[in-house]
């Protein structure tokens, strides 16, 4: 019996655990607790990318679990298996008297990889997988660009303020149409669960593997993040529903396959999902735009248009994205992409700009000091247990949970639990803002919140 890998494996390309796990089956569930509090140790750590934990479907007298974890690179599982707090954990499991376990550790390098041969969508499966998809994939832009707008002093960026809060409220503007296409289809939206919150930094979810999601303060790191996922497809760029280099061209892809299945088996038969799971009203001060519910071919292609628009711009080619400016009724809303270029260059868009001129018109004031020094992408496990930061993180970190499954209990036939978010936005607000004022130990920048997701059982 092993508990732990017998020798660190001293390679920088990623790498594969497996672990064959056996237990009495009657402490099959008890083992499954122990495992997830291992686990959730390990995911904290630099370099991991994702882990499930198998059993057979067939009943045994023995439990039989398989587990695999993938990691960017053998360097960083070395030192992830050297973490204190870790070995402890997996200490405590196999000396819990509740608990028998044989374990057979081992790591591997990854000889063969099989794709599929097309990342088309060509069914409802696919399609409500990929909604989903889109569920993650907008949900992954809030958590960067919540930390960057409670960096920011309002009293000395004012203006920097209204450019990443209009965007982070059109990203959950964003949330809610990609819950109402999914909806419309027959699936069910899924928020309150580890999926949406991996450890940081991380890929944009089925995306460009080389851009990294990251928790920064304000600053040029930040919108040079923001710029990259917000990057506009170029007009001939194809669709692409996985790996796509730009998310318009994963909507592209998105909207292609509810056109074949519409073409194929019928609009009743694509949009078959119940019409009171719809949201109508989803308004977030300081965003422009519309939820728009959908039921049929039409309210999807407007839904999709509405996202796609107000993150790059009208067509692919336009700076606008076809509403107008919150914050100054009189002028037309410039697309994300262009909001952040207009903070860069310090200067914004006026008619008659294109993505070519870049921003022309009058000059916007960015204070570049007046920013929490956040450090950046914080983890819980950076501070002893009981310590006044980390706790402040857990705390952070259970209201956040809350919201997504208010979230997710919305999204799944109970729209008016949308009103029940408000509160809990504030609290967010609140908590992360604390954080940003708490120095760290050394001293050297302030704590952060960490977006670690925490499982139900273990909210209070």
């Amino acid at each position: 019996m092993s508990q732990f890998l017998e020798s660190s494996t001293g390679i920088s390309e990623p790498v594969v655990v497996i672990k064959n796990y056996l237990v009495p089956a009657g402490e099959a569930e008890h083992f499954v607790e122990a495992y997830r509090e291992n686990a959730r140790i390990m995911s904290a750590q630099p370099g991991f990318v994702r882990s499930r934990l198998h059993r057979p479907l067939a009943d045994e007298p023995q439990a039989r679990f398989v587990h695999v974890a993938e990691w960017s690179s053998g360097t960083d599982l070395d030192q992830a298996v050297a973490n204190p707090e870790w070995h402890a954990s997996v200490q405590r499991m196999f000396d819990d008297p509740g608990l028998h376990i044989t374990s057979e550790p081992a790591s591997y390098r990854v000889v063969v990889e099989l794709q599929p041969s097309s990342g088309a969508i060509e069914t409802l499966e696919d399609l409500r997988r990929h909604l989903q998809w889109a569920i993650e994939l907008e949900h992954s832009t809030i958590p960067p660009y919540l930390c960057a707008l409670y960096s920011l002093d309002p009293s000395r960026n004012a203006e920097a303020v209204q450019v990443v809060g209009s965007v982070l409220a059109e990203e959950m503007l964003h949330l809610a149409l990609a819950a109402n296409l999914l909806n419309a289809v027959g699936g069910e939206p899924r928020l309150d669960t580890p999926a949406l919150l991996p450890p940081y930094p991380h890929p944009l979810p089925h995306g460009d593997r080389s851009l990294q999601i990251q928790l920064v303060p304000f600053g040029p790191e930040a919108l040079e993040l923001f710029l990259r996922i917000e990057q506009p497809a170029t007009a001939d760029a194809p669709p692409e529903a996985d790996g796509y280099e730009t998310i318009g061209q994963f909507y592209a892809a998105v909207e292609a396959g509810i056109r074949r299945l519409c073409d194929e088996l019928g609009e009743d038969a694509v949009f078959s999902g119940d019409p009171a799971r719809q949201v109508g009203e989803f308004h977030l001060r300081g965003g422009g735009g519309t939820v728009i519910p959908v039921r049929d071919l039409k309210s999807a292609l407007a839904a999709l248009t509405e996202i796609t628009e107000q993150g790059e711009g009208a067509a692919r080619t336009d700076v606008w994205d076809g509403d107008r400016d919150v914050f100054h009724p009189d002028r037309d809303e410039v697309a994300h992409y262009y909001r952040f270029q207009e903070l860069k260059h310090g200067r914004r868009y006026q008619t008659g700009d294109t993505p070519q001129s870049g921003p022309t018109g009058e000059p916007i004031a960015v204070d570049w000091d007046a920013v929490m020094p956040m450090r950046p992408n914080p983890r819980t496990t950076d501070h002893p247990e009981g310590s006044d930061i980390r706790v402040a993180q857990e705390r952070f970190n259970t209201t956040y949970c809350l919201l997504l499954k208010q979230l997710e209990e919305a999204f799944n036939g109970d729209p008016a639990r949308l009103g029940a978010t408000v509160g809990t936005m504030y609290q967010v607000k609140a908590q992360a803002q604390a954080l940003m004022t708490m120095p760290l130990e050394d001293g050297t920048a302030t704590a952060g919140p960490t977006f670690e997701y925490v499982p139900p059982s273990r909210r209070t």
